[in-house]
């Protein structure tokens, strides 16, 4: 006879999906956050992010996203995960397991259609010490950001918050902007040959006194890693 299971006879722990979603505005590196309105934390900023509902949610990623729209009105092109993190001194309720993605974006218009949150914007990571800040957010806001660092080395992430047409200059800022120091111009344009990810446009721009050359994602190309990080 098969041993009786009875899920009800073990207490499970609190399972949350947050997102730490980055940008780079007017040279500062940002990260989305929502102010909360309720309890625990009640005013305090925290990630956006909440319960997996089992009952419409097939899988962590559709909760993450469905967060983030309830949460910010954001729709990320792409989440990748960062890690897990646990413990029973995170949250007052008890103990709590969270599943955190992370992403670099474009700039979006933010807003909020839930109860449970006051306002939602973009933080300059720079002001995140004066913030009164939920749980262990601050914490993984700063992991999030040194594994966005490394991704800026090795893979062409930042196209991510570029707009559809871009330059080598506005390329390279993104990047300075992320890693917070500066980057060789030359580094950048074997970059972009060598991905061969890019397409040049018929069509340059003013730029510091010059005409600088546009370029576009090709359609339907995946971001390209390097074996080598870049040279700063």
């Amino acid at each position: 006879m098969a041993n009786h299971y009875d899920i009800t006879e073990y207490k499970n722990p609190l399972f949350t999906v947050d997102s730490v979603l980055f940008t780079v505005k007017e040279g500062a590196l940002k990260v989305l956050m929502v102010k909360r309105a309720s309890e625990p934390f009640a005013g305090r900023w925290g990630l956006p992010g909440g319960f997996v509902n089992v009952d419409i949610d097939d899988n962590v990623g559709m909760t993450a996203l469905r967060k983030l729209k309830e949460k910010t009105s954001v729709a990320p092109q792409y989440l990748e995960q960062l890690q897990t993190y646990s413990g029973v001194n995170r949250d007052p309720r008890g103990f709590s397991v969270t599943l955190v993605y992370f992403a670099l974006i474009a700039e979006a218009q933010v807003s909020t259609h839930i109860a449970t949150v006051d306002d939602a914007k973009w933080i300059d990571l720079n002001k995140l010490t004066e913030l009164p800040v939920a749980f262990d957010h601050k914490f993984i806001i700063e992991q999030a950001k040194e594994r966005l660092k490394q991704k800026a080395l090795y893979s062409m992430i930042p196209v991510y918050c570029l707009p559809e047409h871009f330059t080598v200059g506005q390329f390279k800022l993104v990047i300075e902007t992320i890693l917070g120091k500066p980057v060789q111009r030359k580094s950048i344009i074997r970059r972009i040959e060598a991905a061969d990810m890019f397409e040049k446009l018929d069509e340059k721009v003013k730029s510091g006194g010059r005409l600088a050359q546009l370029y576009k994602v090709k359609p339907d190309v995946d971001i390209i890693n390097f074996e080598r990080n870049l040279s700063v």
